[in-house]
């Protein structure tokens, strides 16, 4: 049987590291993606959607299909699932990789507010702005909903989940973004603090640097840590090199 390569999506690096084991012969490869987006866009390979049932029904599943590899390449604050991947290659012995892109670091200029979660990031605004742009995605916005005496613009690629702030205006759309687009929606929407998860990459970055340029606080929702022990590459490269030994190659 050709080796089988489990990847774990829903980021560009988890499609790209697809394109590149796809097209490579003699290699299967499977990326599951949790469901939470109706439309994503084609993937190279075999997918599949929806949860696993856990990391007993992770496992199951590594075990049934004759998985030779994981890639963990979910989203930075998917906190959850990979704490089920790391749980289920350890119960089957299959070799498992952690892909996260490097997270974003303040430079000169920058007036950031590190957050440890939601909940933290909603108690620092009242004392740093009240229209806000809030850009942690369309899950976990209860954590704001308390806050009447401010306005929230808030951005994600499908409609949020309420409970919802009471004076929130909704904008759906998928990055990238470049920094004349994000300035001018900063200036048009007269925001004054921007909310973010350290989600790092290019895609989502230029709303930093318009907010670097208009003298912007930003709060940033720091990132789970990895669990303990779990092998971490940066990107799709070092990603292909841990792979290598396990695809048959040098």
């Amino acid at each position: 049987m050709p080796p089988h390569v489990l990847i774990l999506g829903g980021t560009t690096e988890a499609r790209r590291l697809a394109a590149a084991l796809a097209d490579r012969p003699g290699v299967r490869v499977t990326t599951s993606l949790a469901g939470r987006v109706g439309t994503p866009a084609p993937l190279p390979g075999e997918v599949r959607v929806g949860g696993f049932g856990g990391a007993d029904g992770l496992a199951a599943w590594l075990r049934d299909r004759h998985v030779d590899a994981l890639v963990d390449a979910t989203h930075p604050f998917a906190a959850a699932i990979t704490a089920h991947a790391s749980a289920a290659t350890a119960a089957t012995g299959v070799p498992a990789v952690i892909l996260r892109r490097p997270g974003w670091r303040p430079g000169p200029g920058d007036h950031w507010h590190f957050a440890g979660s939601l909940a933290d990031a909603a108690a620092l605004l009242p004392v740093l702005g009240r229209r806000v742009f809030l850009t942690t995605g369309r899950l976990g916005l209860a954590a704001f909903a308390h806050l009447d005496d401010a306005h929230f613009l808030v951005r994600s690629v499908e409609p949020p989940a309420p409970p919802l702030p009471r004076h929130t205006e909704t904008l759906l759309a998928r990055g990238p973004f470049d920094v004349a687009g994000e300035t001018g929606l900063l200036r048009a929407h007269r925001i004054d603090v921007l909310v973010t998860k350290d989600s790092g990459g290019e895609a989502t970055a230029a709303k930093l640097t318009a907010a670097r340029a208009l003298a912007l606080p930003v709060v940033v929702v720091r990132r789970p840590p990895p669990p303990p022990g779990a092998p971490v590459v940066r990107d799709v490269p070092a990603a292909l090199e841990y792979l290598e030994p396990l695809l048959g190659g040098p």
